[in-house]
């Protein structure tokens, strides 16, 4: 599917490409039909507040659509080719009115969400091609490069408030809590960084863990932060207790690739493999399978407001969507059934189970996710 950097939001829809017939209701679907891209893409963001989509490719380009649950109804609404070099994160504003955009070639870029113009431009922000990047508040926002640099800057100043280089490899992941203050950083050196914000400075360092660590979210009301590492381990840490890890939970996946926060308890991590898992975290279960790209690596995840819906991207050049409205009523007891080893992993959407393939056949030697965390995981 050809995608040219074509028509802006007014462009009328013309409906040549449609095969409804005149008069025939379009198809309600449980989630939006995939979006395809002419080059894979590494970065996606919903918007906090509409059904619009951002995605970052390889090529450096980035896009908004916007997606719905009726047939033929998600469209482009702009594109922009600013990046010289791969695009690797992109983030909405809080408020919604912003896309931040950060790229292999050093740049961040600010654009507007409604016609995707370049409004801020930090040509070399960094020393290194820049990674991710992480809106603090409407004016504050931080970013991490691959050599292990952070960086928070001041949109009203124009420049960087804090610059400091404390972890030894790329900076994978950001997170922040809800008053804007601790800043946490994952990297690749696989110790977990935490920054203080409001004063300007960096506070500590984990030691490190086994592995590069891939990504870093906040669960149970900000209590308890979960890192996935490369190793296919969730380390958990609490929230005043950043020196070392509280608890381990090893995944019986090639790796972690990146996570994001479902619940409060449940998170959904994407890997290597492909699959897409839905884990409870405290009391540490392996839910289920969520979707899969199969066989494609998944590069990012993003959640809809309100929880009901996730987005994934991967090396197949696709950006798909999975209902996960269910997984807030799922209760995991504290009680573990015994398993039998091996068994296929529990399907949580309509769509994971594949279209009639049985695509876990491919898990079956996936070993019981409990019994490897007590073997393995210290």
């Amino acid at each position: 599917q050809s995608r040219s950097h074509g028509p802006g939001p007014t462009a009328p829809f013309s409906p040549q490409g449609c095969s409804e017939p005149a008069g025939k209701e379009p198809r309600l679907r449980d989630t939006p039909e995939d979006i395809c891209f002419e080059a894979p893409a590494n970065a996606i963001a919903l918007h906090p507040a509409r059904p619009l989509l951002a995605a970052g490719d390889v090529d450096g380009d980035v896009y908004l659509y916007s997606y719905s649950c009726t047939e033929g109804e998600n469209r482009q609404l702009w594109s922009s080719g600013h990046h010289l070099k791969s695009c690797r994160d992109v983030a909405f504003s809080h408020d919604g009115q912003k896309l931040f955009t950060v790229s292999k070639d050093k740049s961040v870029h600010v654009l507007t969400v409604e016609e995707g113009r370049l409004e801020t431009r930090f040509p070399k922000a960094h020393g290194s091609g820049l990674n991710c990047v992480l809106p603090i508040d409407n004016h504050i926002f931080a970013t991490g490069d691959d050599g292990g640099a952070l960086k928070v800057w001041d949109l009203r100043k124009g420049d960087a408030i804090l610059e400091a280089r404390q972890q030894e490899e790329y900076i994978s992941a950001m997170a922040v809590d809800g008053n804007g203050k601790i800043l946490l950083t994952a990297s690749g050196d696989g110790t977990l960084g935490v920054f203080n914000v409001k004063r300007r400075r960096f506070e500590l360092l984990s030691e490190p863990q086994n592995g590069d660590l891939t990504s870093v979210v906040l669960l149970k009301r900000g209590k308890k932060v979960a890192c996935g590492s490369s190793e296919g381990t969730i380390y958990l840490f609490n929230w005043d207790g950043f020196g070392a890890a509280s608890d381990r939970f090893a995944l019986r996946a090639e790796s972690i690739d990146c996570m994001v926060p479902v619940t409060d308890s449940i998170v959904c991590v994407g890997s290597l493999d492909g699959v897409i898992r839905a884990v409870n975290v405290l009391p540490n279960r392996v839910l289920g399978c969520v979707g899969q790209h199969l066989g494609e690596p998944i590069e990012q995840l993003a959640v809809a407001p309100g929880g009901q819906l996730l987005a994934s991207c991967a090396h197949d050049q696709k950006v798909k969507f999975w209902d996960v409205s269910a997984l807030g009523g799922l209760v995991v007891d504290d009680y573990r059934k015994k398993k039998k080893k091996g068994g296929p992993l529990r399907a949580l959407s309509s769509k994971a189970a594949g279209s009639g393939e049985d695509f876990f056949a491919d898990l079956r030697d996936e070993a019981e996710p409990e019994a490897a965390a007590g073997s393995e995981s210290d």
